[in-house]
């Protein structure tokens, strides 16, 4: 079930922008390792976590998740930082989430500055790795996104967080 600030995100989404979900791309890894130097410069030696289809290595979007988890405390600093490098964000959610968008050889990476005490952070650490200990629904996962191919953004997002959701109350 979805929570209601989760259904007013959904909301915010296209109904008309059409989703394609690809086959993991190996490549992406070698992508990550680029885009985590060129933060890792920008912010000193903060660490830069690789999440998402791509870090599970099954199909999805093709983009690069790309994770900076901070204290609050240092969040507008490491955001203003990002901002003077990447330019605007695309979304800030303060002292919580901000996101850019970056492409390399071709690839979407978004880059998420995030509160590593907000619930988004624990719950996609804690959804991860369940699907890691749980091949058998990490298959279930890939396949759901599989079926999306060609869904709005908002059905897309909706069928996958009722199903993230779902895997969270175990």
């Amino acid at each position: 079930m979805l929570t209601s600030e989760q259904k007013k995100w959904i909301n915010h989404l296209s109904d008309v922008e059409k989703i394609k979900i690809i086959p993991y791309n190996p490549e992406t890894a070698v992508v990550f390792n680029k885009i985590k130097k060129e933060i890792q410069k920008v912010l000193s030696k903060i660490k830069v976590f690789h999440r998402g289809s791509t870090k599970l290595k099954i199909s999805g979007q093709g983009e690069i998740d790309s994770y900076i988890p901070v204290n609050s405390k240092d969040f507008d600093d490491y955001l203003e930082k990002l901002v003077k490098y990447f330019g605007k964000a695309g979304t800030v959610y303060p002292l919580r989430r901000a996101r850019f968008v970056k492409y390399i050889n071709g690839i979407k990476i978004e880059i998420f500055l995030i509160n590593e005490k907000s619930t988004d952070w624990k719950n996609g650490l804690k959804f991860e790795d369940y699907l890691r200990k749980h091949p058998d629904v990490l298959d279930e996962y890939e396949n759901l996104k599989k079926s999306c191919n060609g869904f709005s953004f908002r059905e897309y997002y909706r069928k996958k967080l009722n199903f993230i959701n779902e895997i969270l109350e175990k």
